[in-house]
């Protein structure tokens, strides 16, 4: 069974990103945001695609702000790549799937 994309807090965080025994995609997103609402179902699918090799998580900046604030979060949606608890790649704004397979590939 997939597991998909899981949300993650500022309480979990540290637990579920930095301290992640695989890499990690965290989608910073917020309900009334339109691209973040168009680049979701891309993000599900990849999940689907890298079950197993690739942690997604996605984290809504309105309920949480210390975490995107602790990266420099200033648009959304802003997709981070983690890789050992690092932020790798950091990803602004509605991009193609291709894009995101390419950084995905590139830390894998």
């Amino acid at each position: 069974m997939a597991e998909g994309v899981k949300e993650v807090s500022d309480s979990t965080f540290e637990q579920e990103v930095l301290n992640s025994d695989i890499p990690v995609l965290v989608d910073f997103w917020a309900p009334w945001c339109g691209p973040c609402k168009a680049i979701g179902p891309v993000v599900e699918e990849l999940s689907k695609e890298y079950e197993g090799r690739l942690k997604f998580l996605k984290c809504n900046v309105d309920d949480n702000p210390a975490t995107p604030s602790s990266f420099g979060i200033r648009a959304i949606p802003t997709l981070i790549l983690f890789k050992d608890g690092k932020n790798v790649e950091q990803i602004v704004g509605m991009v193609q799937k291709a894009k995101l397979e390419d950084a995905i590939n590139g830390i894998l």
